[in-house]
């Protein structure tokens, strides 16, 4: 009987033991087949947990197809590859790589292995992809330029091992272009490829725009390519760049649109239209959405500018830290990508101005000044207040004093504007920006009378008849609020521009005072 009972007993031992490993194997199972069969992440996440199991086998395999799919030519087997296996888990690594997270370099045999990985990429074929020199950029044509290499290799010209610090971020960006090839066929349109890349970017890395706080003060930070991959956050620029240097990898032609300010990208072949906002997900948005009262066209740029324009951002920090000796440095680098841009010009004289060589910033100034730049209606009034009037060097620092999304920043600014405003009474920008704070601050009183104030020394500045017909509408003042309306439309005509804003508001006034309807005011 006692023999029975420990036979019967170790049946049952055995029979729980073989359950077990059936109820392992069918989770595993289960998680396998919940998978995204199309991402490398995932999979290689997958394999990493379970390298010695059929499923995460199974799952290698799935990666070596995805990341051969687009690749022409003889497939080499994943063990000519991937040994000693620390190859493959620094590869998996950096795939699954987490927003700020440090890892170590890859070797030069790791970085080999991508580069066989990612050698039928697009951007193997430009020119500026085989440049190892800043320098030589500049001699490139804008179409022969590849965007991240031309930017990696300003970042790191002066520091050791440049060329391995690129391949890192190279290999970050070839990884991420494998993988949106992934989700792509063999013969993808255009538009897949876009929707591919604003899944992965914006679904899969999650890439988002900083809080205005943040990027307020570190802007520099939120634009440069490398900074932007590790924290998988970027103003409209550092997205931007992103965009480009993967659009560049899977041979998406894009146009790049600077609204003033800002900047997208942007589609446009055959007719059809798609901007791509990096700061909202990559939807698309209205062109016309994209142009304000003053502003009746966008300026499409190069790549070659687009350079240019990380180092306009990145001279903006030193400036918010009145190291204008070194933000000038960086206008002068970002002029010799963009020599005929007036922006650069104009932050370029005001600098100068600001560290007191006042005659060669004038001299800058006149180039420019009277005239509008692209895209523009009316000219820029600060140059022309700069070159006709004494303008203390503290005022022009308050007028670029930057505010955040908190209160006590805008307050801070008005304090500094208020404060300069006696002595520049007739200092245009001054006037408007000590307005926009009082706008800011809900004292519409306060900003009205200033508003006049610049109205008074110039009538035909369509941004300032904007604002008085709003406000005046706001006050109930219905009469003056057509009156600076009427006189805005006839600027705006003259560029047969009617932006949105200004359609709403006529309409607003129209159903408010329909009986006060000019002649002039059409509603489109």
């Amino acid at each position: 009987m006692r023999f029975l009972l420990l036979f019967l007993c170790c049946i049952t031992c055995v029979s729980a033991t073989l359950h077990k490993e059936e109820i392992d194997k069918l989770k595993l199972s289960t998680l396998y087949n919940s998978l995204d069969p199309t991402s490398i992440s995932q999979l290689f996440a997958f394999y990493e947990l379970y390298p010695q199991t059929a499923h995460g086998k199974a799952a290698l395999t799935k990666v070596w197809d995805l990341l051969y799919l687009h690749k022409p030519g003889k497939h080499l087997a994943i063990e000519s590859l991937f040994l000693p296996s620390l190859d493959i888990q620094a590869i998996i690594a950096l795939v699954n790589k987490q927003p700020y997270e440090t890892l170590e370099p890859l070797s030069e045999e790791q970085l080999g292995v991508i580069d066989h990985l990612a050698a039928h990429l697009h951007n193997r074929s430009l020119k500026g992809y085989n440049v190892t020199s800043a320098k030589k950029i500049l001699t490139l044509d804008p179409q022969d330029i590849d965007l991240a290499r031309a930017l990696l290799l300003y970042q790191y010209e002066n520091s050791q091992d440049a060329l391995l610090s690129i391949r890192q971020y190279e290999a970050s960006l070839d990884l991420m272009a494998l993988q949106i090839l992934a989700r792509l066929p063999k013969q993808a349109t255009d538009i897949e490829k876009i929707d591919a890349i604003n899944y992965f970017v914006f679904h899969d890395m999650q890439f988002r725009f900083p809080p205005q706080s943040l990027m307020a003060k570190d802007i520099d930070v939120y634009t440069f390519l490398p900074s932007v991959l590790d924290g998988r956050k970027g103003v409209c620029l550092g997205v931007s760049i992103l965009y480009l240097s993967l659009a560049q990898r899977i041979n998406l032609p894009l146009e790049i649109m600077t609204p003033p300010g800002h900047i997208y990208v942007r589609y446009h072949k055959e007719g059809k239209i798609i901007n791509i906002e990096t700061t909202a997900r990559g939807i698309h948005i209205p062109s016309e959405n994209y142009l304000g009262i003053n502003n009746y066209a966008i300026e499409e740029r190069t790549i070659k500018e687009v350079v240019g324009m990380a180092f306009f951002n990145q001279a903006s920090v030193l400036s918010a830290q009145k190291d204008y000796q070194g933000a000038i440095k960086l206008y002068e680098k970002a002029k010799l990508f963009s020599p005929d841009d007036p922006h650069i010009t104009m932050f370029l004289g005001l600098h100068h101005i600001l560290l007191g060589q006042v005659e060669q910033g004038k001299q800058l100034l006149k180039q420019i000044a009277y005239k509008p730049f692209f895209g523009e209606i009316y000219h820029e009034t600060m140059l022309e207040d700069l070159l006709t009037q004494s303008i203390s060097k503290e005022a022009l620092e308050a007028i670029f004093m930057r505010v955040d999304d908190t209160r006590e920043s805008i307050l801070e600014k008005q304090k500094a504007l208020q404060a300069l405003y006696p002595s520049h009474p007739r200092f245009k920008a001054l006037i408007l920006q000590l307005a926009v704070c009082w706008l800011q601050l809900g004292r519409h009183g306060e900003a009205l009378q200033l508003l006049h104030t610049h109205y008074i020394l110039d009538p035909h500045d369509p941004t300032i008849l904007y604002y008085m017909s709003v406000l005046s509408l706001q006050r109930l003042d219905y009469p003056k609020s057509w009156e600076f309306l009427s006189a805005l439309q006839k600027i705006l005509t003259s560029k047969n521009h009617t932006p949105q804003s200004i359609k709403h508001l006529e309409y607003e006034l129209r159903q408010l005072y329909p009986e006060m309807i000019h002649k002039d005011c059409i509603l489109l």
